[in-house]
């Protein structure tokens, strides 16, 4: 048998090796904590350790896919160094196993490493090796067998009891080494996919979240204006449906959180540490607002921003409550993930901002991946510094202190939305029919409001657009402009005022550090 074929082969055990390993880990992990998870432990720990730059790169190349693609390539990566770990073990006994070891080592150090984590956090990863060893042992016995076999069968006489001999105990050899690895890798997946259908806890959580009925809101939203919905083909909605709603965090597993065992803790310089569980939150008169949300990575004309419709009880009433004591400017929210976002304590405190603890979306309960049971909301303040989904602790602190994930990584602290607008129709690079169409899209200003958009094409003046009526200074409007297009290929920029007269910048400034700059401009193509 050449050695190419047997490297084949004792990749195969390695592959095998990893799937169990994966597996076993993977069903520990349902007695100690979803995120002891050594697939997800990793990811957790390659997104904390990035660079601003790269995230950044990843959101734009890949959106709200980005955790798939992080996964799929570390799944790849495990491949990987299986099939070399399976070739060394065959080639080097006892190397292999050591590698394997050392790697498994490396993953609990991080497993236990992990925001809220405990030394038991590393167990799935240890009696995931143990299973993985046992089996690249086992295997490599079969697969030196299965070899000796054949070889000996390439040896045999063409003739004769020994030729028959030798083949039939080839043909045992692979039957019983592609048998083992079969079974191995089957029981692997099957065991491996149910634990994470269990682990991801998405079942029992979403019943309870499907059965759950929301209080009315003692403060209704104010009625959307009927001249707030533009009826264009192509615009953005103006209330943006919860499966559309961009999703950024750093959350590779999205929290399955129990919301009778969900409690929110108001700690740090306050007078008072306040604790509120879910209950306790419903039963509270609750608030409903309709806010746009963005989150800073969102480039010039991007689609991470929605405009939804939210049910909660202000931040600020908690707050009250707590009793922030002299010198606390900051509030450090922290996510059960370990997620912590900086909100400047005045924002939140601040009787004319709608900062909400909010339980509701679209007048349902938080879908789980926007934050159920519990989020925060906070109108005109980016993402990273504000909308902490499946919040656990707001600590009352200072700036000076204390710091949210995305500052130490680079990011400013305040992060206050900047004016942007956006054209969703015609697309870029399309190809539209000359004569009269629509030029149309989304603009906004958080908790300032709009008093101006306009367009221009082809570098000319700026032309006064349209713009639907607005619902509140902190939702998103949408516009248009009736063009009379003309054959040829067409540049169109448009720009948004916001209600104090500043102009939105036609700078280009990148995401990092406080949120992109610039106009959006696309071309078209008239026939």
């Amino acid at each position: 048998m050449t050695v190419r074929r047997v490297n084949r082969f004792a990749g195969l055990v390695g592959l095998a090796t990893a799937l169990i390993t994966l597996a076993g880990a993977e069903v520990v992990s349902l007695l100690v904590a979803p995120g002891s998870s050594p697939l997800f432990a990793v990811g957790s720990f390659v997104i904390d350790i990035v660079p601003p730059w790269v995230k950044d790169a990843v959101i734009q190349l890949f959106g709200t896919a980005d955790k798939v693609v992080l996964l799929s390539a570390l799944g790849v990566l495990a491949l990987v160094l299986a099939i070399g770990i399976g070739i060394l073990e065959y080639h080097r006994p006892r190397w292999g196993v050591s590698g394997l070891i050392l790697l498994g080592l490396v993953v609990a150090i991080v497993s236990v490493t992990r925001s809220g984590a405990s030394l038991l956090w590393g167990l799935p990863t240890v009696i995931g090796i143990a299973l993985g060893v046992v089996i690249l042992q086992r295997g490599m016995r079969r697969l030196h067998l299965f070899v000796d076999a054949a070889s000996r069968d390439e040896l045999a006489p063409d003739t004769g009891e020994k030729a028959d001999e030798a083949s039939r105990r080839a043909v045992v050899g692979r039957r019983g080494f592609f048998t083992f690895v079969g079974a191995v890798s089957g029981a692997a997946v099957i065991a491996g996919f149910a634990a994470r259908t269990v682990n991801a806890g998405t079942a029992a959580v979403t019943a309870v979240r499907e059965k759950l009925k929301l209080p009315a809101p003692t403060t209704p939203a104010p009625a959307i204006p009927a001249g707030a919905s533009l009826d264009i083909p192509g615009i953005s909605p103006l209330i943006t449906a919860a499966k559309d709603f961009y999703r950024i965090d750093t959350a590779l597993q999205v929290p399955a959180i129990d919301a009778s065992k969900w409690s929110l803790t108001i700690t740090g310089m306050v007078e008072n540490e306040v604790t509120i569980t879910f209950a306790e939150l419903l039963a509270l008169p609750m608030t409903e607002r309709t806010i746009t949300l963005q989150c800073v990575s969102n480039e010039v004309g991007g689609d991470l921003v929605g405009n939804a419709t939210w049910l909660g009880y202000p931040i600020r009433e908690l707050l009250l409550r707590a009793k922030p004591t002299a010198g606390a400017d900051m509030v450090l929210s922290r996510s059960i993930d370990g997620f912590t976002a900086g909100t400047p304590l005045s924002v939140l405190q601040d009787d004319k901002r709608d900062s909400l603890l909010a339980v509701g979306m679209n007048g349902k309960p938080l879908p789980l991946e926007h934050g159920f049971p519990a989020r925060m909301v906070v109108p005109g303040l980016y993402g990273y510094v504000s909308a902490t989904k499946w919040v656990v602790e707001l600590k009352v602190t200072t700036f000076a202190n204390d710091m949210g994930y995305w500052t130490p990584r680079g990011w400013d602290a305040l992060g206050p939305i900047k004016i942007s607008s956006r054209i969703d129709v015609p697309a870029y690079t399309a190809t539209i029919p000359a004569g009269r169409t629509k030029v149309a899209g989304v603009a906004w200003a958080q908790h300032t409001g709009l008093k101006a958009m306009e367009v221009r094409f082809d570098r000319g003046p700026w032309q006064p657009a349209v713009l639907a009526d607005a619902i509140s200074a902190d939702t998103w409007r949408q516009w248009y402009y009736d063009w009379e297009a003309t054959k040829g290929v067409h540049l169109i920029e448009c720009r948004a005022t916001d209600a104090n007269g500043l102009v939105q910048s036609g700078r280009h400034q990148a995401p990092a550090p406080n949120g992109s700059e610039g106009w959006e401009t696309i071309t078209v193509e008239v026939a």
